[in-house]
């Protein structure tokens, strides 16, 4: 399984890194940026996006109302954020390794085995 990425998620993907150089720059914040930090810190994102599903049934209808959509929206670009922010620390091309991952998954999720399931590869 071998997928090709469009010049311009790439492209969307420089731009944020950029972005988020420039103002990390501009705040003097790059000297708190560390791997570790960057990673803590994407952690307690990913915790603030998951209050929002916190004992929430799987098909509530009010669930995602306008508001609420923009709320969770607010923490999905904070999780993606600090996602490109630490990947550009580490110098990881995100896109690049999305594409490799999803082929390993492949590898280890067959669809012949697996349509349908949610059983982890191991219990295969």
């Amino acid at each position: 399984m071998t997928h090709g990425t469009k010049p311009s998620d790439q492209d969307g993907l420089l731009q944020l890194r950029d972005a988020l150089r420039e103002f990390a720059a501009e705040r003097d914040w790059d000297q708190f940026h560390t791997p570790k930090n960057l990673a803590i810190a994407l952690s307690v994102e990913v915790g603030e996006l998951l209050e929002h599903f916190q004992w929430t049934g799987d098909k509530d209808p009010e669930q995602f109302t306008p508001p609420k959509l923009d709320e969770v929206s607010l923490e999905a670009a904070d999780v993606l954020l600090y996602l490109v922010r630490l990947a550009d620390k580490l110098n990881i091309d995100l896109i690049q390794a999305a594409m490799r991952k999803i082929e390993r998954n492949a590898e280890k999720y067959p669809v012949d085995k697996v349509r349908g399931s949610s059983k982890k590869y191991t219990e295969l």
